[in-house]
């Protein structure tokens, strides 16, 4: 028996759940986002494929994907049924002999013991599929970052294999950009020391690297292009890092009294979460988008883990004042971090 990471995801997620409800939407054009509304101020949660080949995607506005897409159908969010089908997915997926490790409402990790990762991969698609209806596609490596990778060239309804044997004729040629965890920004400043491909980021020099972005994440990046990875799989619930809420204001807010009292109702909604879950607020950030379309975050940690609501608010106020208010503002969001300590996972939970 081999040792193997699969990497599970489900295929455009919340769009498929939403065409589960309305079926009549097949093969429609579906853009899920804020209330629906796609001439109100509001992003893109998700797009079924037929909406994102007119350019529609996750984070853009959604006049934008009605100018892009205007025989599209809009539908608001529904965090309450995205979170009841997650969990009948990992429920099936944990009825296999392996680990499961949910890491968001449409993916995990799977450990596994097998000679034939394509078949169980296969396997956990079609009980996936039969029970929810739901379609997905399976990334196999030999690490996590090989199966994450491998997910995007399954996508979509695929399975595909990406170990040390394959990685360097799959990435060598591929921007930075390919590798999970390095984002536009880090791609852009590594592109200004002339590594543009994956293989040019492996071969770069590791004092060069940690000159540029320190002592900790140069090296990291490189060990990236080298497709070096975790491979532990423990089988630990999926348990959120933060609560937070927003609002996208139809009219922007010029009154810093009008800032500071929406700021408070979004902190009171966080804090009703904290308290609802019986975990402790360590840290408490504020978002503001600035018009017409600037976005920036603070955040201040506690001088001890609350859920005391009175404190989260004072904290988000605190926090408001940190930003430079010469700019009107079109959205507000207020996020509580939870306290992060938790129990290790029994010996028998976790998959090497």
């Amino acid at each position: 028996m081999s040792d193997w990471v699969l990497h599970f995801d489900l295929d455009q997620f919340i769009a498929a759940v939403e065409v589960g409800r309305r079926p009549e939407l097949r093969g429609l054009p579906v853009v899920v986002g804020g209330n629906g509304d796609p001439t109100a101020r509001a992003v893109v949660a998700t797009a079924s494929y037929e909406a994102r080949a007119f350019g529609v995607h996750s984070g853009m506005p959604l006049r934008t994907a009605l100018k892009r897409c205007p025989d599209a159908v809009f539908l608001p969010a529904d965090n309450a049924v995205y979170e009841e089908a997650s969990s009948r997915v990992m429920a099936v997926l944990r009825e296999f002999p392996v680990v499961v490790e949910v890491i968001g409402w449409d993916e995990a990790f799977v450990g596994a013991h097998v000679d034939d990762p394509e078949s169980l991969a296969a396997q956990l698609r079609q009980a996936v599929l039969d029970e929810t209806g739901l379609d997905s596609s399976v990334g196999i490596g030999d690490n996590k970052l090989r199966a994450k990778l491998a997910t995007g060239f399954a996508k979509p309804a695929g399975i595909f294999r990406l170990t040390i044997a394959n990685w360097v004729p799959v990435m060598a040629t591929l921007p930075t950009r390919a590798l999970w965890g390095i984002g536009s920004r880090t791609s852009a400043k590594l592109a200004d020391m002339g590594i543009a491909t994956v293989a040019d980021l492996a071969r770069a020099p590791e004092p060069d690297l940690a000159a540029r972005f320190g002592p900790r994440m140069g090296p990291y990046f490189r060990s990236l292009a080298l497709g070096a990875g975790d491979t532990t799989v423990t089988a630990t619930p999926y348990v959120p890092r933060s609560r937070s809420h927003e609002t996208t204001f139809q009219e922007n807010l010029t009154s810093r009294s009008d800032i500071d009292e929406q700021v408070v109702l979004l902190a009171r909604r966080v804090s009703e979460e904290v308290l609802a879950e019986g975990r402790l607020c360590a840290r408490v950030g504020v978002k503001v988008r600035f018009a017409p379309f600037f976005t920036q975050t603070r955040s201040m940690t506690l001088s001890e883990p609350t859920q005391d609501g009175a404190v989260i608010e004072r904290a988000a106020l605190a926090v408001v004042d940190r930003f430079e208010h010469t700019r009107p503002v079109r959205l507000l969001g207020v996020r509580a971090e939870f306290v992060t300590d938790v129990e290790p996972p029994e010996p028998s939970s976790t998959y090497r």
